[in-house]
């Protein structure tokens, strides 16, 4: 009988299904897990979309606000300003360890973009990143966010990618702080596909951006419960 193949924790990552979800709880579920984590905790990609929500960075905190007209705004500790989810955006939240790699933040980053850049280019969408401002653009905008936490060397928030969503929300704000930033999605590019096939597709990018050799779904009970 052949022994299983050892998988190291830096090598191996969990992949979690989690369906629509509450903001606030997805992110108390990332601060929680990040806190508990061990050296020896695998990383955990989860894939999901939330409820029309503004979430605000710390870049642009000002606390005041509870609202933009009747859409909530959250505020949360990844890096960067305003920034608006929805139904039919597929979000990717990267938990990491940083540390266990040696990478830093802007490895990260760039490993985020390339990840999308690549699932647009099977779509024959050209993409790309700008300098100082993080996220993927298509010539007809932005189409792709980013906002990332470090927290004793482990990473939590990730990345939004447009797919078929309702963009109407992103004209009250400018987008991660950015005046006048058009932004766009797949199915406005010629791209019919629903979140779970984008979401498989986007697994497998990040898998092998991240360089990982194992992506395996985690059979536990979810973090967040789906609503």
């Amino acid at each position: 009988m052949r022994a299983a193949r050892h998988v190291a924790p830096a090598d191996s990552v969990t992949l979690r299904l989690l369906g629509r979800v509450d903001y606030a709880k997805a992110f108390s579920a990332m601060q929680d897990f990040t806190a508990a984590r061990t050296p020896q905790t695998p990383d955990e990609i989860w894939l999901l979309e939330h409820l029309p929500v503004f979430t605000m960075g710390l870049k642009g905190r000002d606390g005041t606000r509870t609202h933009i007209g009747d859409i909530p705004l959250a505020y949360t500790d990844r890096g960067g300003d305003i920034t608006y989810h929805g139904p039919g955006q597929l979000v990717a939240y990267i938990l990491r360890d940083l540390q266990r790699r040696g990478w830093g933040p802007k490895r990260l980053v760039t490993a985020l973009e390339q990840s999308v850049i690549e699932l647009l280019a099977d779509h024959g969408i050209h993409g790309e990143r700008r300098v100082g401002a993080p996220g993927v653009y298509t010539a007809q905008g932005k189409i792709a966010s980013l906002g990332l936490r470090v927290k004793r060397g482990c990473s939590y928030h990730g990345l939004a990618l447009n797919i078929d969503m309702d963009l109407s929300p992103f004209s009250r704000i400018d987008p991660c702080g950015y005046p006048g930033q058009p932004v766009t999605q797949l199915a406005d590019l010629g791209v019919r596909a629903d979140l779970i096939t984008i979401g498989q597709e986007l697994a497998g990018k990040l898998t092998g951006e991240l360089g990982y050799t194992d992506c395996h779904p985690s059979p536990d009970k979810p973090p967040v419960e789906s609503l």
